[in-house]
């Protein structure tokens, strides 16, 4: 009986053990999570909020291209279409820009505003920046926005 007590303990202790570590773990990428969007916010506005807007707003008539036929910079929030698209591309065209992510999409008839961030912004940092961008989003549209990654991710 005493060994049967001291294998029951074991394993409670064992599974306590196990659902603490879990909690820990969940709070450490919670955290992580929120230390992304706060360092992508900070980006965000050193780097994107002169054109896409300090709330995410975009430039006014955004859908109309200027004069030259440049489009204008796009919103990122909900009223915008930055959440109808993968992570690689929303990544590609911040790091190499307008002109050479539509290029390898395939598009030459639209002519883009985007700078390339590359040479600025490390990896991280745009990934930052989307994190926080993300943030901002609905759960409908993260959850469609995770799908068009998902879907991208398989091809």
């Amino acid at each position: 009986m005493k060994t049967v007590l001291y294998k029951s303990s074991f394993w409670i202790s064992l599974g306590v053990g196990v659902v603490f570590l879990s909690a820990v773990v969940q709070d450490a990428v919670a955290s992580s999570d929120a230390a992304a969007v706060a360092r992508g916010a900070a980006l965000y506005a050193d780097n994107c909020a002169a054109c896409h807007g300090t709330n995410l707003e975009g430039q006014a008539n955004w859908e109309e291209p200027e004069a030259d036929g440049t489009l204008r910079a796009p919103p990122h929030d909900v009223s915008g279409h930055t959440w109808h698209h993968p992570d690689r591309l929303l990544f590609g065209y911040i790091k190499d820009g307008g002109k050479k992510a539509l290029k390898e999409m395939g598009v030459d008839d639209v002519k883009s505003g985007m700078p390339a961030f590359g040479d600025v912004l490390a990896d991280r940092d745009i990934q930052d920046i989307l994190a926080f961008i993300k943030s901002n989003w609905p759960e409908q549209s993260i959850d469609y926005q995770k799908r068009m990654t998902a879907q991208d991710d398989v091809k």
